[in-house]
């Protein structure tokens, strides 16, 4: 008897090992060229494996950026913000539907009890009288579980997997672009901050001009032209604080959504020098990296899902065996239904051959165009990548130059400054060359904090289209 339910034990294992009539899974041929364009506006490109630089694919995001106070605040953002927990509870969601799918493998045991009472008329009865009759009985079994012979239900167990696995690459993409939203959204708040302080600066040296060039208006020295125009500045550099205070309240509010709740003060940047510039990285010499990105890793799992599904559609043209089989005791009183001789048995195997169903081709056929848009997806994310891979270098390659033409003339201008307003104060020259000059310089002043926030963002960006530290 041990014996037997061995075999029977190892016939099940074989019959659900089954095959699958899924196709071989090629993974399709880059869409983009191997290297990195090269290009008069990418001049980076051409020295990408410059030892000075990191590769992007090694550093984790806490090396990558290196400020404390970010990192605190990102930290905050991976466990309060909304979206990315709405990622992650779709991976746990995924993980049960395969869970689910995994389980169509086993039988579905069921215990059953059941009671049942007929009366048959005489000119239906074997004896020819009327009569009433009782049956109980109490069971154990199996329902209609299907043997993967072909590998259906393998095939559906492989597309869940994928999908799974899908959706845990969109929570990796959401996490890092969680991590760059937030450092991006930080870094605007210390420049619009640093912005604010220069539109203070500069209206606490308008305010003492004013001042000055009022003194000489009341001594005859000044025209009043000269008195109206350093008012106008005086009024510009306040609109331009009432301007900034607003821009950094609503950085903040800004900062405080993808945290997820507010972020205390000292955790705030309070301008841009004080931040922390991220590391220098390098994107590599081969594009073959962008393969790793999580949403270029998701559509995989979504292609590879498409041909699993394939397989599923082509198992429904052959034979399905199901068995039904179920062991336990009857009898026709309640009270006999546990003594001995009441067992009852009974075996159900069952196959369906498929003749005709005009609907299994075309399912066939939805599966084999889900297989090709799945294609084309995947082609496409690595081409999108690429170009954002390609954009961010190509700007990395001149921020430095445009950061190093600011930093000369935003040098040129103060000492341009510098000298119309002493050329004024001695009688030389008139209040509007230095109305112009000052004008010019704060103009420069802001642009050099627009273009180190570029640098940041440019930085960010470029670890973000990398798929950032690609360690799972």
């Amino acid at each position: 008897m041990k014996r037997h339910a061995f075999l029977l034990s190892v016939a099940m294992i074989f019959l659900t090992a089954g095959c699958t009539l899924a196709p071989k899974y090629n993974r399709p041929e880059s869409p983009v060229p191997p290297k990195w364009p090269v290009s008069s506006a990418n001049i980076y490109a051409e020295n990408a494996a410059d030892e000075t630089a990191a590769l992007a694919s090694s550093l984790d995001w806490r090396e990558f950026m290196p400020d404390e106070k970010l990192q605190k605040v990102i930290e905050t953002a991976f466990n309060n913000n909304r979206d990315l927990r709405v990622a992650v509870l779709n991976v746990e969601r995924a993980k049960a539907y395969y869970g689910i799918q995994r389980a169509e493998f086993l039988p579905s045991v069921n215990a059953v009890g059941s009671w049942a009472k007929q009366h048959v008329p005489a000119d239906l009865s074997s004896t020819g009288s009327s009569m009433t009759t009782e049956r109980y009985d109490v069971n154990l079994g199996i329902a209609a579980w299907e043997i993967d012979l072909f590998g259906r239900i393998r095939s559906l167990k492989d597309r869940a997997l994928e999908e799974y696995l899908a959706t845990d690459e969109a929570r990796r993409s959401a996490k890092l672009a969680l991590v760059s939203a937030v450092a991006q959204a930080y870094a605007a708040l210390a420049a619009d901050r640093e912005a604010l302080q220069v539109a203070a600066s500069t209206l606490r040296t308008q305010e003492a001009l004013y001042d000055l060039i009022k003194k000489r208006y009341d001594a005859g020295i000044a025209s009043e032209i000269d008195l109206k125009r350093a008012q106008s500045q005086v009024d510009t550099a306040r609109g331009d604080i009432a301007r900034y205070t607003q821009v950094v309240a609503q950085d903040e509010n800004a900062l405080n959504l993808l945290a997820g709740s507010p972020l205390p003060a000292e955790l705030l940047p309070q301008n841009l020098s004080g931040l922390a510039m991220p590391k220098d990285i390098s994107a590599g010499l081969s594009s073959e990296i962008l393969l790793q990105r999580p949403d270029v890793l998701a559509a995989e799992h979504q292609l590879k899902a498409a041909y699993a599904n394939i397989g599923a559609a082509r198992a429904a043209f052959f034979p399905r065996i199901a068995l039904t089989t179920y062991a336990g005791t009857a009898s026709a009183e309640l009270s006999s239904l546990f003594k001995s001789g009441s067992g009852a048995w009974s075996f159900a195997p069952q196959i369906v051959m498929p003749i005709f169903d005009a609907r299994t081709w075309s399912a066939y056929q939805v599966t084999k165009v889900e297989r090709e848009i799945a294609v084309a997806q995947y082609e496409k994310a690595i081409q999108s990548a690429f170009r954002e891979v390609a954009d961010a270098l190509a700007e990395k390659s001149m921020v430095g130059q445009r950061l190093a033409a600011q930093q000369s003339l935003l040098d040129a201008l103060a000492e341009t400054y510098r000298l119309a307003e002493l050329r004024y104060t001695k009688g030389i020259d008139s209040y509007l060359s230095v109305l112009d000059a000052q004008r010019t310089l704060y103009g420069a002043q802001q642009g050099y904090i627009m273009l180190r926030l570029a640098r940041i963002n440019n930085l960010v960006t470029l670890y973000k289209s990398l798929g950032g530290g690609q360690n799972p």
